[in-house]
């Protein structure tokens, strides 16, 4: 079997999931300076960075059919340009509503590279190799993540607007990912079964696996084909034949953004200033939550073929729940000072003056702290001193708020991130499996856009306690999901485990 070439494909694809780390993460270095160039209030803001998500959930619905109608390649040529046009749009945007419709564009390939390029690299792996190389385009997403916490911390202190330069890097990479596509052979499988392209289908296949290989799978696709109709419908996926696939997918795509995997991604600095870490701290805190994210996902794309897709997901998602429990005890048991250092480092001279009259004053928690400094402010002072001071004013046990953030994510990084893609690409039956990666993806996206939305509220309103609990018990929930629904996939071709699920 020539694993070369295979993987070699297998990254290229998965560049696009390097990119969509990158995009995801590297708006977290930008939160401070697009709040402030574009005078963003909590909700504002939460939009500009969520916005992204509605383009992904355009995406999501978009590149399914489209890619089961012009082939899984050119979907993804198409994304590797939208990626370039919003790097370049946001980096050079004049005002508010010119930098959300950047976003929403990076968006739309966001959408298209998520579900396409895991399509693509199930339908030309072998099944031994299937859930390793699938899990490459969740290792670029990390990696990408990673990349773009070192690219905002090398950018934070550029002269003028540092968060154009973090955001418009991201050209680079797009450019690179757009060339490289050419040199991608199409999907096997859609050639055979959109086109009926056989000779040329053998023709990858044995570059990929040799004669015997491209035979064998040849064989599985066309009796794939004789068992199905040839195009599928949403009506076939909402069938009852397809209920426990339905279950699955949904429910898996729910908990992996439900549990606030990017509301950490997205505003991790922003978290760690919470925890009264400086802004260099934070940015360096945020660092190590992207290599921390990198390393485990090299874990679960050792142990997926080797432990199996079901026992890396329970054993994930109860590390997330213990974490996120670990966070909550964290800020619960912070106290905040007023004194004359914390009241120093506030720059609005009213928010200060008020606070002098409290100095010396010790609140056991967040809540006691608002009640008495709330009829001191203006609504919108008090909105202020809730967003950009109350940070300077926490004593927290700051290496637990660490400890935990990398727990979880390490925790995310062996389960739901790489496990929940990989299973999506071998559950549906080839005949839906554009319409239903579409449907599934554009659940995702808004799951995740909720969570990116409200998080800034959250933290400002209910506090990161009540934010951090919230997620916990989610997680929770989360296992007795995979632990009633979930089955085991490791090993079988993709007819076999379709078969398995419709006859179940």
């Amino acid at each position: 079997m020539q694993k070369s070439y295979t993987i070699l494909i297998s990254l290229v694809v998965a560049m696009g999931g390097f990119l969509l780390g990158f995009d995801s993460a590297v708006i977290s270095g930008a939160v401070n300076g697009i709040r402030s160039y574009f005078e963003m209030s909590d909700w504002q803001l939460g939009f500009a960075v969520g916005c992204v998500i509605f383009g992904a959930m355009a995406g999501n619905i978009l590149a399914g059919p489209m890619s089961d109608k012009f082939g899984r390649k050119k979907i993804l040529i198409i994304t590797a340009m939208l990626f370039t046009i919003s790097a370049l749009w946001s980096a050079t945007a004049a005002n508010y509503v010119s930098f959300v419709i950047a976003r929403i564009i990076g968006g739309i390939g966001i959408g298209g590279a998520i579900l396409i390029a895991p399509i693509y690299i199930a339908e030309i792996a072998p099944p031994k190799l299937r859930g390793s190389l699938v899990s490459l385009n969740q290792l670029n997403i990390v990696l990408g993540i990673s990349v773009a916490y070192f690219s905002n911390y090398f950018m934070r202190n550029i002269e003028g607007e540092s968060w154009r330069w973090m955001l418009g890097v991201e050209a680079i990479p797009a450019l690179i990912y757009f060339l490289a596509l050419f040199a991608v052979p199409r999907s096997p499988r859609w050639l055979i079964q959109r086109l009926n392209e056989v000779t040329i289908a053998k023709k990858i296949l044995v570059k990929i696996g040799g004669e015997e290989f491209a035979d064998v799978t040849i064989g599985e696709i066309q009796r794939g084909i004789d068992k199905k109709e040839a195009k599928g419908t949403y009506v076939d996926f909402f069938s009852k034949r397809m209920r426990v696939i339905v279950i699955i997918a949904f429910g898996l795509a729910f908990f992996q953004q439900i549990t606030g995997i990017n509301a950490i991604f997205y505003y991790a600095p922003t978290i760690f200033e919470q925890a009264g870490g400086s802004t260099d701290a934070s940015f360096l805190q945020a660092i190590v939550v992207g290599l921390t994210n990198l390393i485990f996902t090299f874990v679960a794309i050792w142990l997926i073929d080797k432990l199996g897709r079901k026992p890396l997901l329970i054993i994930g998602t109860s590390a997330m729940a213990i974490a996120l429990s670990m966070a909550t005890f964290a800020f619960n048991d912070a106290t905040y000072n007023i004194n004359n250092e914390a009241i120093y480092k506030i720059e609005n001279i009213e928010v200060k003056a008020a606070l002098s009259i409290l100095n010396g004053k010790t609140f056991s928690s967040q809540k006691e702290l608002f009640s008495e400094v709330q009829p001191l402010l203006t609504e919108a002072q008090f909105t202020e001193f809730k967003q950009n001071d109350v940070k300077n004013l926490i004593n927290i046990n700051a290496v637990l708020v660490l400890i935990a953030i990398l727990l979880y994510v390490a925790a995310f990084a062996i389960s739901l991130g790489p496990v929940m893609w990989t299973m999506l690409s071998e559950i549906f039956p080839g005949n839906v499996k554009g319409i239903a990666i579409s449907i599934v993806g554009f659940f995702n996206s808004l799951v995740s856009y909720s969570v990116t939305q409200f998080f800034p509220w959250e933290l400002t309103n209910l506090g990161p306690t009540i934010t951090f609990a919230i997620y916990a018990g989610l997680a929770v929930l989360s296992i007795a999901f995979v632990s009633k629904y979930v089955i085991e996939t490791k090993g079988k071709t993709l007819e076999e485990v379709q078969e398995l699920l419709i006859r179940n």
